[in-house]
């Protein structure tokens, strides 16, 4: 049995202080992996169904049966297992800010450290997502000009509440278009949020993006007692000109 409570890492970061924590769940029992950045908590593998549900929407779009998907953010990595749980999925490039956070998977502090590193077709990249999606190589270093057919984004908390202001800038059409650009024909961009749908998010993405729509992902919250909600955003790219 675990202890009740246990502090598994803490390291200081470009964007504050990071810690991961574990503490057994009252009722069940089960071990409750968290994770704070400062005082404000990033995420909880109590809840996760938002974040499966951004890769399996995203996914359901797409046709093709060999995908190329790019993740920005691993956090516990619950997106990226989603992704890696669909048969079609042969390469999966997830783009992370902190290398302590892709540390805590290769040293396997995490629940689901071992299977996102002992997949070969899973690959975690230490970089700032924002700034190569708008560079013109685009958001794979080793292959400049490579595209995706899915791009999925969660890391922060909604496009207005942004963990860094130099964030801000891809929630706005020009960031998005630049974006779009490291799509295929037809691929899909996908984020999530913590807030409700957002119109003058989506009103952005349709400047862009052939179609575009929130979707509201409810799920059971044990700690209030209720049901609380996500926002999952989908915006699909038109298809290149002949």
């Amino acid at each position: 049995m675990s202890l009740r409570f246990e502090e598994i890492d803490w390291q200081p970061t470009p964007l504050g202080e990071i810690s991961l924590r574990r503490r057994r769940h009252p009722v069940s029992g089960d071990d409750v992996y968290e994770v704070k950045l400062g005082d404000e908590f990033l995420m909880s593998s109590l809840f996760t169904t938002g974040e499966i549900a951004l890769t399996e929407l995203a996914l359901a779009e797409l046709p093709a049966t060999e995908l190329d998907v790019a993740v920005g953010g691993l956090g516990l990595g619950y997106t990226a297992r989603a992704a890696l749980d669909d048969p079609r999925v042969r390469s999966l490039t997830v783009i992370e800010a902190l290398g302590e956070v892709i540390g805590w998977h290769q040293r396997h502090l995490v629940p689901l450290g071992a299977r996102l590193t002992s997949d070969d077709r899973c690959r975690l990249l230490h970089g700032d997502f924002f700034a190569l999606a708008g560079d013109p190589r685009g958001l794979d270093p080793k292959e400049p000009g490579r595209r995706f057919h899915a791009i999925l984004l969660d890391v922060d908390h909604s496009p207005r509440h942004v963990l860094h202001p130099h964030h801000a800038a891809l929630y706005e059409p020009d960031g998005l278009a630049a974006l779009a650009a490291h799509l295929h024909p037809g691929g899909v961009f996908a984020l999530w949020s913590n807030d409700p749908p957002d119109e003058r998010f989506t009103s952005a993405l349709r400047e862009v993006f052939a179609e575009a729509a929130a979707h509201v992902v409810d799920f059971d919250n044990p700690l209030q007692g209720g049901t609380s909600a996500n926002t999952v955003y989908l915006a699909g790219r038109a298809p290149d000109p002949p």
